[in-house]
């Protein structure tokens, strides 16, 4: 097989005895030799193949920790909702999709956020029956924690005034104990089991080329067995362009057991990740689980979707069958049980346990995040999302929000993602949002608790060598030296030496997976 050799550029290798160098040797897979173009050549030997990279940055493959690539290939083609700022420009946004799909059919997509909204209102299903009285309509908020549903929607899955509340779910109903249409938590699982449509293969070929455009050489998704079953299609057929880290749905756990599956089985382009758990839900639907009312809301702390004896029970289970937990905790107790069962479990040699989200905490437990060296994966970009969110439920706790600065000052390992389609998978957003706690439009003015931004260097590391440190692959990928993957990324901004507001609006030349071009801008 040629050695290539990718030449004429600015490499930021990560790796910290020779952050910057000039080229690269690849043979095969794999980085073989990184430096002067002078030293790489004389590496690499005669007959090389040289690609010319034309000065441009480059970095390594990003990693995305944790985001749903079967929801986000599903979302392309379904109803989008986050940019509606009123219950009527919803309504009006899902009549116009609604016309495009064949009588009767269900529609899905959403991620409306009635918190921005011009008219504080909670949507029901008295208002989708408005625009769709004839086709089922069940719709997930932007945290994808509560569903909205019209009256045929309820009745095809069985939703009446009679219909107890789940366990760990909500059935939120009127004044007369009719569902308004609004189901939060586990009361919304029957409707999410039913938002499969489409040939999901297809769907994540098509999403993967969307991927590799911004940038993402890696994702650890978190779907179902349907979106593990569909990969493994692609890799078969010689179709996967991307590296898959391949989550368990708690739901599975039982079987991927039986079936033998752990944590790191498979190879470089898809291996078996966590058992994905859920503590609590989010602060937009008011049910992360919290040691303190919302302000505003009181009486509620927020809903604990698995009780704790369950949670202890389910990381025991899965860590004794070599399979490391990721447990969704958002509010401050749901992160305190979660690392109390943690420590109650021990420890787990050659696994690392995650909290996904870990966005509002008790200081004392990232000091102990630390000592039991729970990685924090997390998503800039929530932080941003949410800054009028946390000012107006959590005002007046002390609590450490997205407190990124204070964890790796902690040593709490930092792993980043977007948790797409919730926010949008691109990653420069996340790097923006971690280097200023801005938003978009560069407000608040110096960021948003603005001692908790991290600098460019320890936000990349984050999305690449801690992402894979998180899976267990930091041995393989995320930094850009010899005996690595060749996983790297060629961009029109150098995020080293652009100013901070800039980084958000950086466009991906080449992606480069495996030592081969998967992605290039035309």
């Amino acid at each position: 097989m040629t050695i290539r050799i990718f030449r004429n550029a600015r490499i930021h290798t990560g790796d910290p005895s020779r952050p910057t160098v000039q080229a690269l040797a690849v043979d095969g897979e794999t980085i073989v030799a990184a430096g002067s173009e002078a030293e790489v050549r004389a590496a690499a030997g005669a007959g090389a193949e040289l690609v010319d990279l034309a000065g441009e940055a480059v970095l390594p493959g990003l990693y995305d920790a944790h985001i749903h690539t079967a929801n986000y290939a599903r979302a392309l083609s379904e109803v989008d909702l986050r940019d509606a700022g009123s219950l009527e420009e919803a309504l009006a946004k899902i009549a116009a999709h609604a016309v495009r799909l064949a009588p009767g059919a269900w529609l899905f997509g959403g991620r409306w956020n009635s918190n921005t909204w011009d008219r504080p209102v909670q949507p029901d299903r008295h208002a989708l029956d408005s625009v769709c009285p004839d086709r089922p309509v069940a719709l997930p908020s932007v945290d994808g924690h509560t569903v909205w549903a019209n009256s045929q929607a309820l009745r095809m899955v069985g939703v009446d005034r009679t219909t107890p509340d789940p366990v760990g779910g909500q059935i939120v109903r009127d004044e007369h104990g009719e569902p308004t249409g609004i189901l939060r938590e586990s009361a919304s699982y029957s409707l999410r089991a039913l938002m499969t449509a489409g040939d999901l293969s297809t769907e994540l070929h098509a999403a993967q080329e969307e991927l590799l455009a911004l940038g993402l050489t890696s994702v650890h998704d978190i779907d179902g067995e349907d979106c593990r079953a569909a990969y493994l299609e692609l890799y078969g057929a010689g179709r996967l362009k991307l590296r898959v880290h391949k989550a368990i749905p708690v739901a599975h756990l039982e079987a991927a057991i039986e079936e033998g599956r752990h944590t790191g089985q498979g190879d470089d382009w898809f291996r078996t990740g966590p058992v994905k758990l859920f503590s609590d839900g989010a602060l937009g639907s008011h049910t992360c689980h919290m040691s303190e009312a919302f302000a505003g809301d009181p009486g509620n702390l927020g809903i604990a979707v698995t009780p704790y004896d369950d949670l202890e029970k389910l990381i025991r289970t899965a860590a004794a069958a070599r399979i490391a937990v990721a447990t969704h905790a958002i509010g401050d107790q749901a992160n305190h049980l979660v690392v109390n069962a943690y420590e109650a479990v021990g420890s787990s040699p050659g696994l690392r346990h995650r909290i996904e989200h870990a966005q509002h905490l008790r200081r004392t437990d990232i000091t102990r995040m630390a000592r039991l060296g729970i990685v924090a994966s997390m998503q800039p970009v929530h932080c941003t999302s949410d800054i009028d969110l946390v000012s107006s439920l959590l005002a007046g706790q002390d609590l450490a929000s997205y407190a990124w600065r204070t964890m790796l000052n902690e040593g709490v390992p930092l792993a980043f993602g977007s948790d797409a389609p919730v926010e949008h998978p691109n990653p420069f957003a996340a790097l923006h949002a971690a280097v200023t706690r801005t938003r978009p439009d560069g407000t608040p003015a110096g960021g948003w608790q603005p001692e908790q931004r991290l600098n460019i260097g320890e936000a990349l590391l984050a999305h690449t060598l801690g992402s894979a440190y998180a899976a267990g692959e930091e041995g393989r990928k995320g930094l850009l030296a010899p005996g690595l993957l060749a996983d790297l990324i060629a961009v029109d901004t150098d995020p080293f030496t652009a100013k901070p507001d800039s980084v958000q609006h950086t466009k991906v030349l080449t992606t480069v997976v495996g030592g081969d071009i998967r992605w290039q801008r035309s």
